[in-house]
């Protein structure tokens, strides 16, 4: 379901911007930032997959889990329907917050998939020196460029939703499964939950 929901997404913004007649600069930057995230997401999937998702549920459980991630798409039909054309300041902020999230996101996921592949233990340096989920911190960038190119509190709304409902909780087991490390304890005190800890 995440991998359709993400493959779909280009579609959908195209799909968007052909119903409401809007091919304005705002929609195609807007196209070209998520369609291409998700996009890249399905490379991903392909080259080094999150096992975490990987785990069979029941179509219930499937068909919810898609409509969840829909909620990513009311930033597209707000910005698309709208007809408002984001200021090229925020286009320019938007941009460099999604090419830092991309890279924070994906060269975290390569990092932890090729380091456990061949090592298994406690991965603290590269993309985790200092913050030990730079993968949620880039994806929060990521939707947070998409949220600024809506131009409305609730793409805002859904990102904080998702952080404090998934994001945090997935964070804290992560951290619980950590502990088993004996220098988990260290690197907890020189690295931050999502925010990297610098100076110390």
């Amino acid at each position: 379901m995440i991998n359709l929901h993400k493959g779909l997404t280009a579609p959908v913004v195209l799909g968007l911007m052909a119903v409401f007649h809007n091919g304005s600069m705002g929609p195609w930057i807007y196209l070209a930032l998520h369609g291409i995230y998700g996009i890249l997401w399905l490379f991903k999937d392909r080259l080094y997959p999150d096992r975490q998702w990987e785990r069979e549920v029941g179509l219930p459980m499937a068909v919810a889990v898609f409509l969840m991630l829909g909620l990513y798409w009311l930033a597209p039909f707000l910005l698309i329907s709208s007809g408002a054309m984001p200021p090229a300041p925020l286009i320019a902020a938007a941009v460099a917050l999604n090419i830092l999230g991309v890279f924070l996101h994906y060269g975290s996921d390569a990092q932890k998939h090729f380091t456990l592949r061949y090592h298994q233990g406690l991965i603290s340096e590269g993309f985790f020196a200092r913050c030990r989920n730079t993968n949620y911190l880039g994806e929060i960038l990521i939707y947070l460029s998409f949220a600024l190119l809506a131009m409305h509190w609730l793409p805002y709304a859904v990102l904080a939703g998702f952080i404090v409902g998934v994001f945090l909780p997935n964070m804290r087991r992560k951290d619980q499964s950590l502990s088993r490390y004996p220098e988990f304890a260290a690197y907890k005190k020189r690295s931050g939950l999502l925010l990297p800890r610098l100076g110390s």
